[in-house]
């Protein structure tokens, strides 16, 4: 955190000193105003860059195991240019290191982690455990260290899903 308010800071006093040096070329014809709104848009171009690049950065420090499966994207009031180009707020990967396949009954059922990644002011990591059943495409969470089913949360998933086909389709 103290590094982006340090590189933030650079990104300001760079931009003003471009705006500086665009003064002095002009003869001084440019009003002084110039240094300290080229100092601004320095540092909210620095802070909009990192917020937009957040996702990739993340997704390229997980393992080659790891699959996304669902990106998030958000708008916020104060920050106008979401509005237009929406970032990505959070992300849900499965890492096929966590998956335990087990075949009962005649169907394939795998348990799984799902790591959830938010960004918030220091990123948020939470993760759960579930468990498919690939031949119906009904998932549920496991709570606890006994791991039991929740019951009442299972839900069947389409047969497009990225969460069944990253499960189901390596298992």
């Amino acid at each position: 955190m103290i590094w982006h308010l340090i590189a933030a800071i650079f990104a300001g006093l760079g931009a003003a000193g471009i705006g500086m040096l665009l003064r002095l070329l002009s003869g001084k014809r440019l009003p002084r105003w110039i240094v300290p709104v080229f100092g601004g848009l320095g540092m909210l171009g620095y802070q909009i860059n990192v917020e937009y690049s957040w996702y990739e950065h993340k997704r390229q420090l997980l393992p080659d195991t790891a699959q996304v499966v669902q990106v998030e994207h958000d708008a916020m009031f104060w920050r106008p240019w979401t509005y237009l180009f929406p970032m990505a707020t959070a992300f849900s990967v499965v890492d096929e290191q966590s998956m335990a396949v087990q075949e009962q009954d005649g169907e394939r059922r795998v348990e799984f982690l799902l790591y959830h990644f938010e960004k918030q002011v220091q990123d948020r990591v939470t993760h759960q455990a579930w468990l498919m059943n690939c031949t119906t495409r009904e998932t549920l969470p496991l709570e606890g260290e006994a791991r039991r089913p929740r019951t009442e949360d299972m839900r069947r998933l389409a047969e497009d899903a990225p969460l069944y086909l990253a499960v189901c389709g390596q298992a």
